[in-house]
C-alpha cells in the first residue's frame, strides 16, 4: 500500500512539474502574423528569401526558399530569461549547402537560422546576437564569431551531416550562452528572427521552421 501511494505521489509530482513549466511562444506562423513580421533584406543580396506557410500534424510551419537571396523575418519580443531561459526550435532542412566554409564571408550562408537579439545600443550594428544555425558542414555544438561582426556568434544546434530532410527538435539555454559568449548577464532579450540565406554562396536552400518558443526547463 505504501509503495502504491509513493508511486501515485511520483506521478503527481511529474504531472505538476509539467503543468508548472512556463512556455512563451515566439511565432504562430499564421497568415496574419506573417503580414505583420518585420522583413529585413540583407544589404547586398540580390533578392529576398521566399517564405510561405503550411501545416502538418504538429501545427503551423513556415517554408523558406533561399535562391541567391537573403532576408529575415523578425519580431520584437521581450523574453524574461530568468523565467524562461530555454529556446526550443523544431526545424528541417530539405536542401542544404554542402562544401561551404561557413566561417568565411563568401561561405557564410545557412539553410536555417534563428537569431536571438539583445539591444545594447542605439543602432542595429551595436546589438549582440546568438545565431543558432542548422549547418550543412559543421558539427553540433561548434561555434565561431560571424565573419562580418564579432557581436554575433554562430552556434550549431543541428547539422545536415546527420539529419537531412528530417524534422529535428533542439533546446538551448540562451541566458547561459549570452553570459559565456558575450559576457552579458541578461534578464531579458528584445527580439527573435528566422533567416534562410544564400546571398554569399549564390546557391539554393530549402528549410522549414516550426514550434519556436521559450520555456522554463
Amino acid at each position: 500500500m505504501i509503495k502504491l501511494l509513493n508511486l501515485f505521489l511520483i506521478i503527481y509530482l511529474i504531472f505538476l512539474n509539467i503543468v508548472l513549466a512556463e512556455i512563451v511562444n515566439v511565432f504562430e506562423f499564421t497568415k496574419e502574423e506573417l503580414s505583420e513580421l518585420n522583413v529585413r533584406k540583407v544589404r547586398g543580396a540580390d533578392s529576398k528569401t521566399n517564405y510561405s506557410l503550411g501545416n502538418n500534424e504538429n501545427g503551423n510551419f513556415i517554408r523558406a526558399v533561399a535562391d541567391n537571396s537573403a532576408s529575415g523575418l523578425g519580431k520584437e519580443v521581450k523574453i524574461n530569461l530568468n523565467e524562461t531561459p530555454f529556446l526550443n526550435i523544431t526545424w528541417k532542412v530539405e536542401k542544404d549547402l554542402p562544401g561551404l566554409d561557413e566561417n568565411s564571408k563568401r561561405g557564410h550562408d545557412y539553410a536555417a537560422r534563428v537569431f536571438v537579439v539583445k539591444k545594447t545600443g542605439a543602432t542595429p550594428l551595436s546589438n549582440r546576437a546568438m545565431n543558432y544555425v542548422f549547418s550543412s558542414n559543421s558539427d553540433i555544438n561548434t561555434y565561431h564569431s560571424s565573419p562580418f561582426t564579432k557581436k554575433s556568434i554562430d552556434y550549431v544546434l543541428s547539422t545536415t551531416k546527420k539529419n537531412l530532410n528530417k524534422w529535428v527538435t533542439v533546446k538551448v539555454n540562451v541566458k547561459d550562452h549570452f553570459k559565456k559568449f558575450h559576457n552579458l548577464d541578461l534578464d531579458e532579450i528584445n527580439g527573435v528572427a528566422i533567416m534562410s540565406d544564400t546571398d554569399n554562396s549564390k546557391l539554393r536552400a530549402i528549410a522549414y521552421y516550426q514550434n519556436i518558443f521559450f520555456s522554463s526547463d
